[in-house]
C-alpha cells in the first residue's frame, strides 16, 4: 500500500477514508467527499482490536468484505486497503499514540484506552497511505477532534475534513452497530436525535445553564425509550472540557445503551 501511495503522490492528491467496514450510506458519503477533493481515493477496512475494551464487541463486530468492496466501487473509491491484524501490529509491537486530555472524557471515560487505540491505528494508516486529505464523520465527533489534534501536534501533512452526521429518515444516526438493535429498540432509538434537537431549541431560545439542558435531555430519553444513559454532556470543541455555562462553540454529546448496543450522537452549537 505504501509503494502504491508513493506512486500516486507523484500523479496527484490522495484522499483517504479509514473505516472498520460493514459500510453504510454515511461511509459512502465520506468516500464521495474524498473523491471531490482529491485525484485518488483510498479506503481502509480494518477492525482495530486495540480500540475495543475487554467486554466489547470486537469478535462480534459485523464484517462483509465482498459487500463493502462493491459499495466502494460504486462510490468512486480507487483502492481498498484491508490489512490483517498481524500486518498492523506485528509481534513485539510496543509503540502507541496518546492524545492527552481530549480523550479522557465522554466516550473515553466509559471506554478507557479506546482513543489510544484509535490514534495509534490512524497514525499508522496515515504513514502507510500518505493522504493529503482524510475525511471523517461528525457522528464520532470526539474521535474526529482527537485525530485533528493528533494530526496538528505531530505535523502530519494531512488535512482533516469532518462531514455532518448521516442520518436515517427518522433522524437516527447511521451506524454499523444499528444492525444489533431489536425492532423495538430501533423504533425507540430516534429519541436520541430528538433530544439533541430539543437541546438546540433551548439554547437558541436563551438557555445557558448546561445542567438544565442536560436534565431535560435525560428526561426525554428516559420517558420515551428503554435506553440506559451512559452520558449526556456538553463540552467545548477545543479541549473537550465540560462547560457549566454555554457561551462558546459547544459539543452536545450523548451515549445510550439499548440492550447491549451502545449508540452515540451529538450536535455542535455555536453560541
Amino acid at each position: 500500500m505504501q509503494r502504491v501511495a508513493l506512486g500516486l503522490k507523484r500523479r496527484g492528491r490522495i484522499g483517504f477514508v479509514p473505516t472498520m467496514g460493514y459500510l453504510h450510506e454515511g461511509h459512502l458519503g465520506l468516500v464521495r467527499a474524498a473523491r471531490r477533493q482529491s485525484d485518488f481515493v483510498v479506503v481502509s477496512i480494518f477492525v482495530n482490536p486495540i480500540q475495543f475494551g475487554p467486554k466489547e464487541d470486537y469478535r462480534r463486530y459485523p464484517r462483509d468484505f465482498g459487500r463493502d468492496r462493491r459499495l466502494l466501487a460504486s462510490a468512486g473509491a480507487d483502492f481498498v486497503f484491508c490489512p490483517d491484524v498481524k500486518g498492523i501490529y506485528p509481534e513485539g509491537f510496543a509503540t502507541f499514540v496518546d492524545v492527552e486530555r481530549l480523550g479522557e472524557g465522554l466516550c473515553g471515560k466509559s471506554r478507557p484506552g479506546h482513543f489510544r487505540g484509535v490514534t495509534t491505528v490512524v497514525a499508522k494508516l496515515f504513514n502507510i497511505v500518505l493522504p493529503d486529505v482524510a475525511v471523517f464523520g461528525a457522528k464520532d465527533a470526539q474521535q474526529a477532534f482527537v485525530i485533528r489534534r493528533m494530526t496538528r501536534d505531530l505535523d502530519f501533512r494531512t488535512r482533516i475534513v469532518i462531514l455532518p452526521t448521516a442520518r436515517e429518515r427518522d433522524g437516527l444516526a447511521m451506524s454499523s452497530r444499528n444492525v444489533y438493535l431489536t425492532p423495538e429498540q430501533r423504533a425507540e432509538a430516534p429519541v436520541l436525535h430528538r433530544s439533541l434537537l430539543m437541546a438546540r431549541r433551548m439554547i437558541e431560545q436563551g438557555e445557558r445553564r448546561a445542567a438544565k439542558v442536560k436534565a431535560a435531555m435525560s428526561r426525554l430519553i428516559r420517558r420515551e425509550s428503554s435506553g440506559r444513559i451512559d452520558y449526556v454532556e456538553m463540552v467545548d470543541t477545543d479541549e473537550l472540557r465540560p462547560v457549566r455555562t454555554i457561551k462558546c462553540e459547544t459539543l452536545v454529546a450523548l451515549a445510550v445503551f439499548f440492550g447491549k448496543t451502545r449508540l452515540i450522537d451529538n450536535t455542535v452549537i455555536d453560541v
